[in-house]
C-alpha cells in the first residue's frame, strides 16, 4: 500500500469515483464520507457514495445522504458503478469483509482502491494507497487531514463541515475520550469557521428519536443488564423478541453498550444482542483493557483499544455463555 500522498497530483484530473463505508454505518462512516464526497465533486469529479447496507434514519439529514446508495437495495447498479470506477475510496473499514455483500465485487472490481482508516491491523495488500492510523480520532478527522495535506481547505464549505463534524464529534464521545487531541480541537475551529451551527448538527444526532427508542432504553436497563463486579464487568443482552416488541430499527440500539461504562468500577461493558440472523456484540472499555484483542480472540470481530465489536453464530444463551468464560479467562485482567 503506498502512502495516499502520492494520489494528491493526480487530482487534477477528472475521474469517476466511489466512496465505500461499512456496513451499517454509524455518522463517522456516514459523515466522513459525504465530506469527501462534496470536496471530490467540487475538484469536478464524478463521485457516488455506497453504503453496504441500510443506515439509521438519523444520519439522514446530513448533506447528500439522499444521494447514497444502499448496496442491497441496488445491487446491480452499485455493481456496475464499482466496475467502471477508476478509484474506489474506503473510508472507516480496515478489513474488506466489513462491507457484507459488497465484499467480493469490491475485491475483483478493477479500480484503483484507496483506503482512510483509523482501525488496527489493516488489510494492506487490499489497498493500492492509503492511510492507516491508529492514534487519529475518526475517520472524519483523516478526511479533512487528506483535504488540508491537498491544499483544498477552500473547498471545506458548511456543508462539509456539518458532515465532518458529526463524525468526529460522536466517535470522540463529544470531545471527551482521549482521541479528542490538541489537533481535533484545531480541525472544529476550522469547520466552526465555515458558518456551521454544531448545535443543530447534535439536536439532529442526539434529539431525533422515536419514543419506542427510550422505552426500549429503559427495559433494557431494568431487565437486560447483569452487573458482574467480581469482573468490574456490565453485560446487556438483547434477544430478538424485545427489538421486535419495541419496534426497534437501524440505529436505534447506538450508544447502549456505554452505560455500562457509567457505573462505579465498571472497567468493561458488552452489549450482545440477537439480530435474528446473526449474534451482533459491541464492546466497550476504560483504561488497559483491550477489547480488539478480546474481539478477536473470541468474537471474530476488532476495532479500537477501548471500543470494538464482533459477532456470533450461535444462539444468544450459547454466546452469553462463551462470553462468561472469556472473562473468566481475562479474570486478572480485568481486575
Amino acid at each position: 500500500m503506498q502512502p495516499i500522498r502520492n494520489i494528491i497530483p493526480l487530482l487534477k484530473e477528472p475521474k469517476t469515483m466511489v466512496i465505500v463505508m461499512h456496513q451499517k454505518p454509524d455518522a463517522d462512516a456516514m459523515g466522513s464520507s459525504l465530506g469527501l464526497f462534496h470536496v471530490l465533486n467540487a475538484l469536478g469529479h464524478q463521485v457516488t457514495v455506497i453504503s453496504p447496507t441500510n443506515w439509521a434514519e438519523w444520519l439522514s439529514w446530513m448533506p447528500g445522504a439522499e444521494m447514497v446508495l444502499d448496496y442491497e437495495l441496488n445491487t446491480a447498479g452499485s455493481n456496475e458503478l464499482l466496475e467502471k470506477a477508476d478509484w474506489i475510496f474506503c473510508l472507516d473499514f480496515n478489513v474488506l469483509h466489513r462491507t457484507r455483500k459488497m465484499t467480493g465485487p469490491l475485491g475483483k472490481a478493477p479500480g484503483i482502491r484507496i483506503l482512510i482508516d483509523h482501525h488496527q491491523q489493516p488489510q494492506k495488500e487490499a489497498f493500492d494507497f492509503g492511510i492507516s492510523d491508529t492514534s487519529k480520532s475518526s475517520a472524519s478527522e483523516m478526511v479533512f487531514d487528506f483535504i488540508e495535506s491537498a491544499a483544498l481547505g477552500d473547498k471545506i464549505n458548511q456543508a462539509v463541515a456539518e458532515c465532518l463534524y458529526a463524525g468526529v464529534m460522536t466517535d470522540t464521545g463529544s470531545f471527551r475520550f482521549s482521541s479528542a487531541s490538541a489537533s481535533v480541537h484545531r480541525m472544529v475551529a476550522v469547520l466552526k469557521d465555515t458558518g456551521m451551527d454544531h448545535s443543530k448538527v447534535h439536536e439532529n444526532l442526539f434529539d431525533n428519536f422515536l419514543e419506542n427508542r427510550l422505552r426500549f432504553i429503559g427495559h433494557a436497563l431494568m431487565n437486560r443488564l447483569e452487573v458482574l463486579y467480581e469482573y468490574n464487568t456490565a453485560l446487556i443482552s438483547i434477544p430478538w423478541k424485545d427489538l421486535v416488541k419495541f419496534q426497534i430499527r437501524t440505529g436505534d440500539t447506538e450508544g447502549l453498550v456505554n452505560y455500562g461504562l457509567t457505573i462505579e468500577g465498571i472497567k468493561f461493558a458488552a452489549l450482545i444482542i440477537d439480530r435474528d440472523e446473526e449474534i451482533k456484540c459491541s464492546f466497550r472499555s476504560k483504561g488497559g483493557f483491550d477489547v480488539n484483542e478480546f474481539a478477536r480472540n473470541y468474537f471474530e470481530g476488532g476495532g479500537h483499544r477501548n471500543a470494538a465489536g464482533g459477532r456470533s453464530s450461535e444462539s444468544l444463551e450459547q454466546t452469553i455463555q462463551r462470553f462468561r468464560a472469556s472473562l473468566q479467562e481475562n479474570a486478572l485482567q480485568l481486575q
